[in-house]
C-alpha cells in the first residue's frame, strides 16, 4: 500500500519530486542535525533551492517563475515535508513561496510584481509575513500596529512576534492599522517594508520546542517611512486581501501536515519490521498490526480530502471553510498519528538521532499556526449554522 500517492500524480509532477529527493540526499540530510543545534538554517540554502526552481514552482514565467500549478508546489512541500523537514516544507517554502508570493502576485502593483518576485523565486531575496503581535495572535482584528499618513507614504509603529523568516528577510509584508478609528478588521492595510527602512530592526531568533532551525523573529518598526507604492492591495483592505489568501494558506499547511504524518508512517513501517522483541518482529504482535492498521486508514482517509481540497483550489472553488476543515483535520491527525508511530519505536523514538522524535516536536506547532485549531472550528461552525 503506496503512501503519499496523490489522485493529481502525473508523470511530470514524479519529476519534480525526484528531485526534490535528490536535493534533499546531496543539501539538506547531511547537515540538517547541525542546523537544528544551530537554531537557524544558512542563508545560502535560500539561493540553492531557488536555483531549483523550489521556491516559484507555481509562478508565471514572466515573473521568474517555473509556470507550473499548485499542484506543483504542493508537491515539493509535501516532499520536504515527508522526509522531515519541516522548517523548509512550512517556515521557508510554505510561507515564501505558499503565502508571500500569491500575496503580490495576486494583490500587488505590476511594479511591485517586477522588483519582488523575480528576486523571490530565485531566493536573491527572502520574504516575511508579519502579522502576530505580542498582543494579537489568531484573531488579527486586534493588531495594533500603525500604519499612519504621512504626505505620499506612511510612518509605521509597533511590534511583531513569531515571524518566520525574520532574521534572513529582505522584505517583509506587515499588517498595520491605517485607519485607527474604526473597529475590528476594518482600517487594516497590508504594506511591503524593505529591510534597509531606517528605524526597521530585528529581535531575537525565538528559542521554540520544535522546529529548531526555523527562523522565527521578533521584529520592530520604530517612525519607519516607506512611500505609497509601499500599500500591498488597496488601503483599508487587507483584511480582504488576507481572508481571500486563506483557503491557499491553510490548504498548504494541510498538505505540509499530510505529507510529514505519511513520511512518520513509513518510517515506523519499517522500524516494527526490523526491530526484534521478544523473539520476533514488533510486526507480528496484534498491537503494531491493529495500530498501524488505523493510522494508515486515518491518512488514506486524510489523503483523499486533502487531494479533493488541492483539485478544488487549483479550479479556484476552495473556499474558507473547506481549507479550515483541511486544517483543523491535518493538523490534528498529524500529532495523534507521529505520537502512534513514536510509541512503536519505545525508548529509541525519544532519542534526538532518530527522525520521529523530530518529527514530534515539530508537529505540535501546526495546531497553533495558520489559526488555531480552535479558531478553525470557529469558522467552520459560522459556514454551517451562522454567527
Amino acid at each position: 500500500m503506496q503512501l503519499g500517492k496523490a489522485s493529481w500524480m502525473t508523470e511530470e509532477l514524479l519529476i519534480v519530486r525526484d528531485s526534490v529527493q535528490k536535493f534533499i540526499a546531496a543539501e539538506i540530510e547531511p547537515h540538517y542535525e547541525a542546523w537544528e543545534q544551530q537554531g537557524i538554517v544558512p542563508r545560502e540554502l535560500w539561493n540553492k533551492l531557488g536555483e531549483q526552481g523550489f521556491l516559484a514552482p507555481d509562478m508565471p514565467e514572466q515573473y521568474g517563475g517555473a509556470g507550473g500549478t499548485y499542484e506543483h508546489l504542493a508537491m515539493v512541500i509535501a516532499e520536504f515535508a515527508r522526509h522531515g523537514y519541516a522548517t523548509i516544507a512550512g517556515s521557508m517554502i510554505g510561507v515564501h513561496s505558499g503565502i508571500v508570493n500569491h500575496y503580490i502576485l495576486n494583490n500587488g502593483s505590476e511594479a511591485q510584481k517586477q522588483r519582488y518576485l523575480p528576486a523571490m523565486a530565485s531566493g536573491e531575496m527572502v520574504s516575511a509575513l508579519a502579522m502576530t503581535e505580542p498582543g494579537a495572535g489568531s484573531d488579527l482584528q486586534g493588531i495594533n500596529m500603525t500604519a499612519k499618513r504621512d504626505g505620499n507614504g506612511y510612518v509605521i509603529n509597533g511590534a511583531k512576534t513569531f515571524t518566520s523568516n525574520g532574521q534572513h528577510c529582505d522584505m517583509v509584508v506587515v499588517a498595520a492599522k491605517t485607519d485607527t478609528t474604526v473597529a475590528g478588521s476594518k482600517g487594516t492595510s497590508l504594506i511591503i517594508v524593505d529591510k534597509d527602512a531606517a528605524g526597521f530592526s530585528r529581535g531575537r531568533n525565538l528559542d521554540k520546542i520544535g522546529l529548531h532551525s526555523a527562523d522565527t523573529s521578533e521584529l520592530f518598526f520604530d517612525d519607519v517611512r516607506v512611500d505609497g507604492d509601499a500599500l500591498l492591495g488597496p488601503e483599508h483592505c487587507g483584511f480582504a486581501v488576507l481572508m481571500n489568501e486563506l483557503p491557499r494558506e491553510r490548504l498548504t499547511l494541510a498538505i505540509g501536515s499530510l505529507g510529514a504524518l505519511e513520511g512518520a508512517l513509513q518510517w515506523t513501517i519499517d522500524y516494527i519490521q526490523e526491530r526484534q522483541v521478544f523473539g520476533q518482529p514488533l510486526a507480528k504482535f496484534q498491537n503494531s498490526r491493529f495500530k498501524i492498521a488505523e493510522m494508515m486508514t486515518e491518512a488514506r482517509a486524510l489523503r483523499a480530502f486533502v487531494d479533493e481540497c488541492t483539485l478544488l483550489l487549483s479550479a479556484h472553488q476552495l473556499d474558507t471553510a473547506t481549507a479550515s476543515m483541511a486544517k483543523l483535520k491535518s493538523s490534528e491527525l498529524q500529532g495523534e498519528i507521529i505520537d502512534g508511530c513514536l510509541q512503536l519505536f519505545g525508548g529509541y523514538g525519544y532519542m534526538r538521532e532518530f527522525p520521529i522524535g523530530r518529527a514530534f516536536v515539530d508537529a505540535r506547532v501546526q495546531r497553533i499556526y495558520g489559526g488555531t485549531s480552535e479558531v478553525m472550528k470557529e469558522i467552520i461552525a459560522r459556514d454551517i449554522l451562522g454567527r
